[in-house]
């Protein structure tokens, strides 16, 4: 009972809340735009969309729309140049989580000196403090996945080296985020699946985490309920606006759960493998780590994974003691069927298995914080043997 609560971001949600962002005030009178390299946005209209609102409300603005799917540094450096050169004020992610952590990104780099390797803590980072803050930063999402709409967290890669690792700080939560289940249509089954499931693991590793709050808690199980009932409707039916709305509730719910409490090292493991594979969808490789995972931490802190099953929708009072644990395992399992991800496997990413010592060592080396939250400590050895278990 002992925590502090900073999340200073104004969301607007729901179905046709995009159209709100015309009444609202923005940050600047200049904005960089930042999208994928990827057709969707433009494809469906949120783009020029958009841009009417931002030529309605006479405000400027340039898009850069290079960003990969596994956003890399080098992306940041160049649209923090763009917006230092075209004098900026603020920044707009439009898209999935890899838009808005680079807008994040990109918003830091604009205003301040060096490398944005400068100011990462883990692996090759030297963790400097970012004395200037960041420009002001507008989140629209377009997919239900990563909470990065309610949260400061960005995750990027350092392509040279394979290091792929979160970064944030109060100058990165969005000033104003949009989250408009509308513009959630678009996404294919295949990736409302693994986005779906990337939400579902920040809230699971947000409440075992050793610095989970009731706040935190609350956040969690809302997010894993509605992600239980919802989600397999949604990649069945991706037009259920219902169903659609209830996962990206879930989605926001679990970022504020990664801003008061912390992904563990599931995440860590994740980012070794896409980082080497960038091919790889990150909440495809969440899944796969996933039963495994949870399989060794479920005795570990069994309260935490008997109330994460009753979030789920199962009965744990009519099973017997030694069984309640693994009740929330037996349950992601069959959300995995149902939504059709239980067959994924690392080997199809090209990942070998020979790899995976070296994967563990980058696990720790890159994002090591994320271990020191687990409500268990992981050795290297342990580390490798849930990999190994997670392997096919």
């Amino acid at each position: 009972m002992n925590f502090n609560y900073y999340i200073p971001t104004k969301i607007l949600f729901g179905p046709g809340k995009l159209n709100e962002l015309q009444k609202e005030p923005l940050p600047g009178k200049k904005a960089l735009i930042v999208t994928t390299a990827g057709k969707s946005v433009k494809r469906y209209g949120y783009l020029s969309r958009l841009e009417k609102i931002l030529t309605s409300k006479g405000i400027e603005y340039i898009l850069f729309d290079k960003i990969l799917p596994n956003p890399i540094k080098s992306h940041v450096m160049e649209g923090a140049e763009l917006a230092k050169k075209e004098n900026c004020d603020f920044v707009i992610g439009l898209g999935g989580g890899s838009s808005i952590d680079s807008a994040k990104s990109i918003a830091v780099m604009a205003k301040n000196e060096g490398d944005y390797w400068d100011y990462i803590s883990g692996g090759s980072g030297k963790g400097k403090p970012v004395e200037n803050g960041a420009l002001p930063i507008v989140a629209i999402t377009t997919t239900a996945g990563t909470g990065t709409e309610a949260d400061p967290w960005t995750v990027i890669t350092k392509e040279d080296t394979n290091e792929k690792i979160g970064f944030g700080n109060e100058h990165t939560f969005p000033v104003l985020s949009v989250v408009d289940p509308e513009l959630m249509f678009s996404v294919p089954k295949e990736l409302t699946a693994y986005q779906g499931f990337d939400a579902l693991f920040h809230a699971t590793e947000g409440f075992i985490a050793n610095i989970a709050t009731p706040i935190s808690d609350a956040y969690a199980l809302k997010s894993i309920e509605l992600i239980a009932k919802y989600l397999p409707i949604c990649v069945k039916d991706g037009m259920n606006i219902e169903a659609r709305t209830n996962v990206a509730l879930a989605n926001t719910l679990s970022g504020l759960v990664e801003s008061t409490s912390s992904c563990t090292s599931e995440h860590s493991m994740e980012h070794a493998l896409s980082a080497n594979h960038p091919e790889l969808p990150h909440g495809a490789g969440l899944i796969m780590l996933s039963e495994a995972y949870y399989t060794f931490f479920a005795n570990k802190v069994p309260d935490k994974f008997i109330a994460m099953a009753r979030a789920m929708g199962i009965d744990v009072d009519s099973l017997n003691e030694e069984d309640r644990p693994m009740a929330f395992v037996k349950a992601l399992i069959k959300l995995q069927q149902e939504c059709e991800v239980q067959n994924l496997t690392m080997s199809s990413y090209g990942i070998k298995k020979e790899e995976i010592p070296s994967l563990a060592q980058n696990a720790h080396k890159t994002m090591g914080g994320l271990f020191t939250v687990d409500p268990y400590k992981l050795s290297m050895e342990e580390t490798e043997k849930i990999m190994y278990n997670a392997y096919k």
